[in-house]
């Protein structure tokens, strides 16, 4: 384990990720002024569905007096995630399936200043990302924030959704035959290493290749966050793709 570059498998996921969503920076950049703005630069946060911790780690860059709960079932992303985060307190990882309903008592706070979560909540289906929201309700304080960064398609503009598609695929081409790593191919060398193989097989047989969720509009979504119990909740950034929501507590 000592011998893994954990720095070299966070760069890596992050060029993958990046090869779908160019703006994936800049929707971070927004999401962390949106945290200074409404609860402060020392902020207790949930990173929701975390990954290798990517919220994380810009977070304690940019708030580095601010404590991070990363939260999720990928047992090989949460490998990379404690190997990059080993040994700073300021940072805590919890393995937890968002659709149990108990999930919540794995947590080490009772509440949140903020909980953020990016690119993840389209793995469930409608039914379960409302129960979700409500449990999320339970836990940022009044005044505190949620936000959600994810595929929100409006399927009121079927034409723009069509032209948008076209325009991203177009580009993901150029880059793909420049050597990006698509999904697949990133998590086929993750198979090959020492130190990932055995867990990422375990993710596998949890996950499959991937989800088959819901990605309701922007509008599903205030809706369902305001009546779970937030007072506001609007879009505050988008892409062609992609819409960064928060709601307020």
């Amino acid at each position: 384990m000592g011998g893994t570059d954990w720095a070299d498998w966070q760069r890596s996921w992050d060029r993958q990720q990046e090869w779908y969503m160019p703006d994936r920076e800049e929707r971070f950049r927004v999401m962390l002024d949106m945290v200074g703005a409404l609860v402060g630069p020392e902020p207790r946060v949930l990173d929701l569905a975390c990954g290798t911790g990517s919220i994380t780690d810009r977070l304690l860059k940019r708030f580095p007096d601010a404590v991070s709960t990363g939260v999720d079932l990928d047992p090989a992303l949460l490998a990379i995630a404690r190997g990059t985060f080993g040994g700073d307190g300021r940072v805590t990882f919890v393995t937890a399936d968002l659709k149990d309903p108990e999930w919540t008592k794995e947590l080490p706070y009772d509440t949140y200043d903020a909980v953020l979560t990016a690119t993840a909540l389209h793995w469930l289906h409608s039914e379960p990302l409302a129960a979700l929201y409500g449990q999320v309700a339970g836990l940022v304080r009044d005044g505190g924030v949620f936000m959600n960064a994810d595929h929100m398609i409006d399927p009121a503009t079927p034409r723009i959704n069509a032209a948008e598609r076209a325009q991203r695929h177009a580009r993901m081409d150029e880059e793909k035959a420049a050597g990006v790593l698509d999904w697949a191919e990133w998590w086929a060398l993750a198979a090959q290493d020492p130190v990932l193989a055995e867990p990422t097989a375990r993710r596998f047989e949890i996950y499959g290749e991937h989800a088959d969720g819901d990605m309701p509009p922007v509008g599903w979504h205030a809706d369902t966050l305001r009546a779970a119990g937030f007072g506001e909740a609007r879009p505050v950034w988008c892409s062609p793709s992609d819409t960064l929501l928060l709601a307020v507590k």
